[in-house]
């Protein structure tokens, strides 16, 4: 069984009073900062403009109308739905959106699914399934939005331990639907997951710029794993969570930059962008802004850029 690798939003003690920390903070904010847009920082828009139908291709919605899995022990439910994301959508300029069920739901992809019929077609799903999911059940969830499973190796999930066995199970699943599998998982479970991921039938997208150590950065053997799959063509790397990976820290992150910018350059036509929005677990929560104009450094070329905003979640995840 592979190890099981810590993360942020491994269960902590101090979940549940960040919970009431946050909830507290978003209520208390000064007249001054009436701007700043839910679970963000900052009140500025983006130095760098975007170009019309960009997508922010990795966020969560969660609604207290929907209770938390009975596995999850970490940060309770908070109403980050799409009623306020809209908001940091109007902040950034983006117009698209991937939603992406949470750790926190286990199975139950309601609160992604209706998030996303309340956006409409400018918006996908990213469900998390177990095993016994039917055909139809995923016949119903493909008609509501959702192109693609998350497989995630980094923090609790409902059915227990994840294993290679279940990603290739799930993939297989998953593969007539002409679904890509999405994976959450550390570089050193990367580096030991290789094999398994080069052999899925299904294209394969990495979360979070492959969650590689600060302090190795690109010297990290899953960088060269990562790169191998890349260069396969069949897999994507989503630029997003700087902030997961850095010990330089805001606002240049620039040991995650290094890694962000050499991807980029490797697989610039199977790159995505993405908020990581509403930051779970986060107890300085990160500016939004800022973590968009990081682009401007990472894919300098503006045409690029656009291609990495635009065209790319458009092939990946079916946009008209």
């Amino acid at each position: 069984m592979l190890s099981q690798t810590r993360s942020r939003r491994t269960v902590l003690q101090g979940g549940a009073a960040l919970a009431l920390a946050t909830a507290a903070d978003l209520r208390d904010r000064p007249a001054d900062a009436a701007d700043a847009t839910p679970f963000s920082s900052g009140t500025e828009a983006p130095a760098i403009a975007v170009p019309p139908n960009a997508c922010d291709c990795h966020i969560h919605i969660l609604s207290t109308r929907y209770p938390a899995s009975p596995h999850w022990k970490g940060q309770p439910v908070l109403d980050s739905d799409v009623a306020a994301y809209r908001q940091v959508q109007a902040r950034l300029g983006t117009s698209r959106v991937v939603v992406v069920t949470p750790s926190t739901y286990g199975t139950d992809n309601r609160p992604t699914l209706d998030g996303v019929a309340q956006f409409g077609p400018s918006a996908r799903a990213v469900v998390v399934v177990d095993r016994d999911v039917t055909d139809a059940e995923l016949r119903t969830m493909a008609g509501r939005g959702a192109v693609g499973i998350r497989v995630n190796f980094g923090t609790p999930q409902s059915w227990g331990p994840t294993t290679a066995e279940r990603l290739e199970t799930m993939a297989r699943k998953v593969a007539p639907l002409g679904w890509h599998v999405q994976i959450y998982a550390t570089g050193d479970t990367i580096v030991e997951l290789e094999p398994v991921l080069s052999r899925l039938p299904t294209p394969l997208v990495i979360d979070h710029l492959a969650r590689l150590p600060p302090d190795q950065g690109v010297s990290h053997p899953a960088y060269a794993a990562v790169r191998r799959m890349l260069d396969g063509g069949r897999t994507w790397m989503k630029l997003s969570g700087a902030y997961l990976n850095t010990a330089s820290g805001p606002p240049a992150y620039a040991d995650a930059t290094a890694v962000a910018k050499s991807f980029a350059a490797a697989a610039p036509e199977r790159v995505v962008w993405g908020s990581d929005w509403p930051h779970r677990g986060e107890k300085h929560l990160p500016d939004d802004a800022r973590l968009l104009d990081l682009l401007a450094e990472w894919v300098p070329d503006d045409r690029a850029r656009a291609r990495v905003l635009v065209d790319n979640p458009a092939a990946l995840y079916g946009f008209g």
